[in-house]
């Protein structure tokens, strides 16, 4: 791998670690102002790391531990594939669009892919994709 090809990756990889961590001011700092995040499984797309960064910590305050472990990243021109996986334990409210649904107390672990655009050293959009049946089925709770 070429050493532009790295940093492409490592750019890439730059929101997942900071929300790993739970460091919005670093997510924010990765993230082009008109950033676009698209959800797939959950059919929610947000622009601007305001709105972004308000999804990314629904995800936290229902999983505080939360975070992704990266499996493979694969780089052609601006863009890069992320293949991770999520693990955490549902402690507290996740909201949803059908409304909230309390703490199981369960743990998951769900595959993902991310697909990122970078402008420079910086995230323009992310589409995630995982599966939400699995998620909800791991966490006890019906659909």
């Amino acid at each position: 791998m070429s050493p532009a090809q790295q940093s492409l990756i490592d750019a890439a990889k730059a929101t997942a670690i900071a929300y790993n961590n739970k460091d919005w001011t670093a997510a924010r700092n990765a993230m082009t102002p008109d950033f676009v995040y698209d959800e797939v499984a959950t059919h929610r797309k947000v622009q601007g790391p305001d709105d972004v960064l308000a999804v990314w910590k629904g995800w936290a305050t229902a999983m505080p531990d939360s975070k992704c472990e990266f499996h493979a990243a694969h780089a052609s021109g601006n863009t890069v594939a992320l293949e991770l996986t999520w693990r955490g334990t549902h402690t507290g409210p996740m909201q949803t669009p059908a409304g909230e649904i309390p703490a199981t107390g369960k743990s998951f672990e769900l595959r993902a892919v991310q697909v990122v655009e970078l402008a420079g050293d910086k995230t323009k959009s992310m589409r995630q994709y995982f599966d939400m049946a699995t998620l909800f089925q791991q966490l006890g709770i019906s659909s």
